[in-house]
């Protein structure tokens, strides 16, 4: 699957487990998603393996990464697909404004 994503700040309460800072994975390195993953809230806790395929002025660093969703996307509609934690998207990207196409599989 491929998809568009951006980077976003998260706020520590989530759809997932709310305040629970142990939700978050070693790393920081989770994602909020749109409607089109959420699966009305069974999307909590899914791992997803993601990899930069383009983006304006060659943002994309080499290899994959592994995030964990933690939250639903709280903006109306969802400006992308994935939305990444700031260390999640700089190990994919060398620009933290960078807007980049990606695909990803579920693990």
């Amino acid at each position: 699957m491929g998809g568009i994503i951006k980077n976003a700040l998260g706020d520590v309460a989530t759809r997932c487990n709310g305040n629970e800072v142990d939700q978050f994975p070693s790393g920081n390195l989770f994602i909020s998603v749109s409607e089109g993953l959420w699966d009305n809230g069974a999307a909590c806790g899914r791992r997803y393996r993601l990899k930069c395929l383009s983006g304006t002025r060659k943002p994309c660093r080499e290899g994959t990464i592994d995030v964990r969703v933690v939250d639903h996307c709280s903006k109306t509609p969802c400006p992308s697909t994935i939305l990444l934690s700031n260390d999640a998207f700089s190990v994919i990207s060398k620009s933290q404004s960078a807007k980049i196409n990606v695909e990803y599989v579920q693990l």
